[in-house]
């Protein structure tokens, strides 16, 4: 079972910037689309952004779009989340989590998940 661990949370200012990765130390994430995911307190899990399986494609909301970027190695088995000009309205658990066999990513059909990393936006 393809085992996902997020690390790179913390707490940083508004304005700030923080790296996300997932990882994992068993199997390739080649074969995966991969997704990150976030969930406020009592709100509903939202995507963030999901790369294909070969990263030739991401895509964002538009929440994010144009402060978050999403990159991969698939040598290193690591996926990336940069997220820059961080907001208050950020603060989440991130998750990332990979699908087998599609280019999107829906929390509905992900198949494996990892145990989240907070981010707190706060001054």
């Amino acid at each position: 079972q393809l085992q996902l661990v997020e690390s790179g949370g913390g707490l940083v200012q508004p304005g700030g910037s923080l790296r996300l990765s997932c990882a994992t130390s068993r199997f390739t994430l080649a074969n995966y689309a991969i997704g990150w995911f976030r969930q406020a307190p009592g709100k509903e899990r939202e995507g963030v952004s999901c790369i294909s399986s070969s990263g030739g494609s991401t895509n964002y909301p538009d929440s994010v779009k144009g402060r978050f970027t999403i990159s991969r190695d698939n040598a290193k088995n690591t996926v990336w989340l940069q997220m820059n000009s961080l907001k208050p309205e950020d603060t989440a658990v991130y998750y990332c989590a990979a699908v087998i066999y599609r280019s999107t990513c829906s929390p509905l059909y992900m198949n494996y998940w990892g145990k989240g990393t907070l981010v707190t936006v706060s001054s």
